[in-house]
């Protein structure tokens, strides 16, 4: 009788053979998503970065670690929230330290696969048929899996590290329980453990499916049985569910809702539930065949069996089969409850925001690239690895091409819209990127469009209010303002836009109305102190209310360079010149491009005697902002000053180009005129600026001043008395119709 041939050993990797794999796979992701670094914030990250007050400061540390349920994404996940505080400090709101934190969360996350894959493909129930080739398995499976274009949400969008993020915590601690199992000294891999499953509670809601993923690893490939894993680890599993509770706290620390978490929430759960049928099922298929990728599939809902059951159909056999194999091929069980277990807590816990999104893929799609690997090898043997490894070229040409489409919001929402036309935040979200890139016309087709889909949406109309004030059609963008309104009264936003187009028409009692009802509604809202500053300035003898308003802004929100500037005006207008002058150079210190504030501040300058800085403060301006009329008409003022006649004619004569109708601009040119001999044509811009403005006394003043140079007395006399009407003992009036009286 023949000896039986013992199944050969693992072929136990070397260090520089580790080395190498872990260097290949990093270097093969950071080319993939180097691109990436340029992608400007989307999305949540909006409110979750620039919008976040709690990531300003890395101290105290609460602060970072408490986010504000409004904060969407970070509601209740304290790590992540930190990790944007980390960033916030490297690089403000510049999102290149963002995207590369991402970048390196996805390259460790795929480094902790390759670990946790090839130690399985030694263990016992796997070794015989995978275990010389454990390393190069390992390695094609994670590089599937980071190179997959399903991943690329997860790794471009910035807020959802809160998926990478939780994707490499998760891979930890399976792989610290790993090394547990494996150890003569187990106690600080099995901390190791604890701590990365605590941490992951920190980041997101799915890691509460770690310590029965675990149970279940345990079972299938160390084990044996529930009831041998619970004996050899049971300290270690109570350890492990004891973290579900300051999940519990964190969920209900935002009140049951996470950033639009439902159930919680408003999507009725019956067709949520039938809704993810389709979900898992485009999962299935995105998985093998990663095409058409969708950035935001909306609130899409099924509604009655029907709907749902061809995807059912896809769905259930896959489940069942793997309920089945959990008890008759452990391992094959282990990698279907491994995509369904991870999808549970999206799946079960209906979302209001959300009812399908690709980055919840991100750990499920490793049993699929581990199952896939691992079947062409069963298949082929080592011939499989060129078939593996051009699939993973394939891959992260993809990716890459797919990261291309981040680059800008326009590019990305219209992407969306085009792939999923009947989703009406992707049309709003269009057309707000429209709208911010200047192209009105455009934005506003596709606010209507996301309305013909969705007419219930406030911020859509809002959102087309402004796109209609900005082209002029404001009182068209006050009827959109009052239907968003109508959906929801207490909607700061519009009623924000309203009270602003109300002061733009001239409707400044309304305007004032619709400021304070914001502030009462919003107290914290410092734009709208600072626009009910601008009204009240606005309305007769309420200057001292209107400068109350613009510091109650600033005490809200110091850094806000326009309270700053508008405080300056009024301070201006109030005689305080002074104080006016510091809040410009505030503004100015803000924004140094603020040409309005560098030409105000100019003025004061040139009128406190410091002639040149001010020259230097408008010049200033004008070099930002060429067609600032204003300005060039307050440098021609300032050179006249100073004697450079000439330089201060071309000045005015720029500002009237700008401007024909600055009436100040023609008095000043045709004043200068007159004094130069050249009094017909002074008098023609003298005339032009009392068409444009009749009760303008100074023009009224010069002109007769040139009536009386060329003999016409009485012309002259006629002009100072209207200069008296309109400023009752003007004295420089007085004295010259006391002059024409002793000559006659």
């Amino acid at each position: 009788m023949k000896t039986p041939v013992p199944p050969p050993a693992p072929r136990v990797a070397t260090w520089p053979q580790t080395v190498l794999a872990a260097t290949l796979m990093a270097a093969v992701v950071v080319a993939t998503y180097h691109g990436a670094l340029r992608a400007p914030f989307v999305f949540d990250d909006i409110t979750s970065i620039p919008e976040n007050p709690s990531i300003r400061s890395l101290w105290p540390l609460w602060g970072p670690l408490t986010p504000p349920a409004a904060a969407t994404t970070m509601g209740g996940r304290p790590l992540a929230n930190l990790s944007l505080a980390v960033n916030y400090a490297l690089s403000g709101t510049e999102p290149w330290s963002y995207h590369a934190f991402n970048i390196a969360v996805h390259v460790l996350a795929g480094l902790a696969l390759l670990g946790v894959v090839r130690r399985t493909l030694c263990l016992p129930p796997l070794r015989e048929r995978f275990g010389r080739d454990a390393l190069p398995l390992a390695l094609a499976a994670s590089l599937l899996w980071a190179l997959h274009p399903l991943q690329t949400e997860s790794v471009t969008y910035v807020v959802q590290r809160v998926e990478s993020l939780v994707g490499l915590l998760y891979l930890l601690c399976l792989y610290c329980f790993i090394r547990s199992a494996e150890s003569a000294r187990p106690l600080g891999w099995r901390v190791a453990t604890l701590a990365a499953c605590l941490a992951g509670m920190g980041t997101k809601e799915v890691m509460a499916t770690a310590p029965v993923m675990i149970l279940l690893y345990d079972r299938t490939f160390l084990a044996g049985s529930f009831l041998a894993a619970w004996r050899k680890r049971r300290g270690l599993y109570v350890s492990l569910a004891l973290t579900w509770i300051p999940l519990l706290l964190l969920v209900a620390g935002t009140g049951w809702s996470r950033g639009g978490s439902a159930g919680f929430g408003s999507a009725p759960a019956s067709a949520y539930w039938l809704t993810q049928f389709e979900a898992v099922a485009r999962y299935m298929g995105l998985s093998l065949w990663p095409r058409p990728l969708v950035f935001d599939y909306g609130t899409h809902l099924l509604h009655g069996l029907w709907a749902a059951l061809p995807y059912a159909l896809v769905v259930i056999p896959v489940l069942a089969a793997t309920l089945i194999a959990l008890k008759v091929r452990p391992v094959l069980g282990f990698l279907g409850a491994w995509f369904f277990l991870i999808l549970a807590p999206s799946s079960a816990v209906p979302v209001a925001t959300q009812t399908m999104a690709g980055h919840r893929m991100y750990l499920p799609l490793a049993a699929v690239t581990t199952a896939l690997v691992a079947g062409a090898y069963a298949l082929a043997g080592r011939r499989s690895f060129v078939a593996l490894g051009a699939a993973a070229l394939g891959l992260g040409w993809l990716s890459s091409s797919r990261n291309q489409v981040y680059s800008n919001p326009i590019t990305l929402w219209g992407d969306t819209a085009s792939k999923q036309p009947g989703n009406a935040r992707a049309h709003n979200n269009l057309g707000l990127a429209l709208f911010r890139a200047g192209r009105d016309e455009e934005a506003i087709a596709h606010y209507r469009i996301s309305l013909g889909i969705e007419p219930g949406d406030q911020g859509t109309h809002s959102n087309l209010g402004n796109a209609l004030d900005r082209v002029g059609r404001t009182r068209e963008a006050i009827t959109e303002y009052q239907a968003a309104l109508r959906i929801q009264p207490d909607f700061a936003p519009a009623l924000y836009n309203l009270a602003k187009a109300l002061y733009h028409e001239g409707r400044t009692a309304e305007a004032i109305g619709a400021y304070q009802a914001v502030i009462k509604i919003q107290p914290d809202y410092a734009d709208a102190y600072n626009g009910l500053g601008d009204a009240l300035e606005g309305a007769p003898g309420r200057d001292s209310e209107a400068i109350d308003c613009y510091r109650r802004a600033l005490r809200l929100k110091p850094d806000f360079a326009q309270a700053h500037y508008a405080l300056g005006v009024a301070l201006s207008k109030e005689g305080r010149p002074l104080e006016a002058a510091s809040e410009y150079e505030e503004a100015l210190r803000l924004e140094p491009d603020f040409a309005e504030a560098s030409n105000n501040l100019g003025v004061i300058y040139c009128s406190s005697g410091r002639v040149p800085e001010g020259i230097q403060r408008i010049e200033a301006a004008l070099q930002v902002k060429p067609g600032y009329s204003r300005a060039h008409f307050d440098l021609g003022n300032a050179l006249a000053q100073t004697g450079h006649v000439a330089d201060a004619i071309g000045h005015y004569e720029e500002a009237l180009r700008l401007e024909p109708d600055l009436a100040e601009a023609n008095n000043n040119l045709g004043m200068i005129l007159c004094r130069s001999g050249h009094i017909p044509e002074g008098l023609a811009h003298i005339e032009a600026a009392l068409r444009t403005k009749p009760d303008f006394a100074p023009a009224h003043f010069i002109r007769g001043l040139a009536l009386l140079q060329t003999g016409r007395t009485e012309e002259a006399a006629d002009e100072f008395r209207k200069v008296l009407e309109l400023r009752p003992n003007d004295p420089s009036a007085l004295k010259m119709l006391g002059v024409i009286r002793n000559s006659r």
